[in-house]
């Protein structure tokens, strides 16, 4: 017999949900931002290899220094280090906030402030290559390991939330106060993340290792991902669906040129796909996602292919915001299982250097995506871009699921059980 479950077990612990609140604001403000740079970008070149170029340059900062960012992680306090984090963060925005003042903009070309924007974003990656890692080993210091579990949903889900509001908000916002302004909001909201960061403790260090040599580190940690298959193959698929289904970096194209809805519809668009993936957050809550998750993944990226495909191909206002909202609700599956996976088989002295590899893995293949769908698209055709990336994780799924039954069979019950007894 099943045993009842606690859907708000993580939340009786106040630290967590400071924590929560932190978490909400950042990814507002990050989302928020992406998209407002997005909007101002294209505004700048109507170029769409631009918009992939905001991706590669996050993506080359992260990527090139995640595996160090995650010994570094592993090696000193949490607290305080997401304090660093965020106070970067804010410096950046605050920069972007002065490159776009009508003074900045009236005395320098588009292109040096397209430069400027290109720099700051990629300082930026800089600090997102530290700040997952570091969210990601707070929250085990927060609550205790049988609450794992249901604390990684509400963290998705929090994350979900925000990323709803965040673009959202952008769209509009946009319309109403201007780039511009739109960006002192952002600012306002990562200084509020950082006051309320303030009431969370300093946690100790649980790593045995400390002071070891980086490279056994890195190798370490390298080891432990491509040698614990549930790790790897969740890793792997997620990134190259990723990869090939970034449509969304095309969304002003759509907006703008193809859907014909201007600010306020690319806010909402950008929205869709982050609805659909909170309302499965909540619902996981219910409806734990564990049981036989290897086949729930598999069917979760398909899902997100086709749901690409139609939004490729879809020249309907009404019809591009399902495909996407559905498309959300199927990523959320798959962001669930892939977060539970690594909180449950993650020891705690690995957690920054393996939340690195994820977000090599998964969080800059976003990025990547984002540079692919561009790139693609000046040279294939925004729709056939976007038509070819749904077709490549379609068969990105049929191929792991023909070549790797084990992982079909992938079940989490067990471990689940586990970390009860402890």
């Amino acid at each position: 017999m099943t045993e009842p479950l606690d859907l708000y077990a993580a939340l009786r612990y106040k630290e967590f949900n400071v924590f929560l609140l932190v978490r909400f604001a950042m990814v507002f403000a990050w989302s928020m931002q992406f998209i407002v740079i997005e909007w101002q970008v294209y505004s700048l070149t109507k170029d769409p290899l631009s918009l992939g170029i905001i991706g590669l340059m996050e993506i080359i900062p992260a990527v090139g220094i995640a595996l160090f960012a995650g010994h570094f992680v592993d090696q000193n306090e949490k607290r305080n280090l997401l304090v660093k984090c965020i106070l970067g963060f804010s410096v950046i925005s605050l920069g972007l906030f002065l490159v776009t003042l009508p003074s900045v903009e009236t005395s320098y070309s588009s292109r040096s402030i397209l430069y400027l924007i290109y720099a700051l974003v990629f300082l930026g990656g800089l600090v997102r290559a530290f700040i997952g890692p570091t969210i990601f080993s707070l929250i085990a210091l927060i609550v205790p390991k049988p609450i794992y579990p249901n604390a990684a949903t509400w963290s998705s889900s929090t994350w979900q939330v925000a990323s709803v509001l965040g673009p959202a908000f952008a769209g509009f916002s946009i319309s109403w106060i201007g780039v511009h302004w739109s960006l002192c909001v952002i600012f306002g909201s990562s200084v509020l993340a950082l006051l309320f960061l303030f009431q969370i403790s300093k946690k100790p260090i649980l790593n045995p290792k400390l002071g070891e040599p980086i490279f056994q580190s890195l190798k370490d940690g390298l080891k432990f991902v491509f040698h614990t298959k549930a790790v790897f193959g969740a890793l792997t698929l997620d990134m190259i669906a990723v990869l090939f289904g970034g449509a969304v970096a095309l969304l002003p194209i759509y907006a703008q040129d193809i859907l014909k809805v201007g600010s306020e519809g690319f806010g909402i668009l950008r929205a869709a796909p982050a609805v659909g993936a909170a309302i499965t957050m909540v619902l996981s809550t219910r409806f734990p996602l564990h049981r036989n998750a290897g086949k729930k993944l598999l069917w979760a990226v398909f899902g997100f292919g086709v749901c690409i495909l139609v939004f490729g191909l879809s020249k309907l206002f009404w019809l591009s915001v399902i495909a996407l909202f559905v498309s959300g609700a199927v990523d959320g599956v798959s962001m669930i299982i892939r977060q539970t996976i690594l909180q449950l088989k993650t020891p705690d002295n690995m957690r920054g250097r393996v939340a690195s590899v994820n977000s090599i893995f998964v969080g800059s293949s976003n990025e990547l995506g984002a540079f692919e769908s561009g790139l693609t698209a000046k040279l294939m055709g925004t729709v056939t871009a976007v038509v070819f990336g749904g077709c490549m994780t379609l068969f990105t799924v049929g191929l792991t699921a023909l070549v790797s039954p084990s992982f079909r069979r992938l079940d989490l019950s067990e471990d689940i059980r586990e970390h009860k007894k402890e």
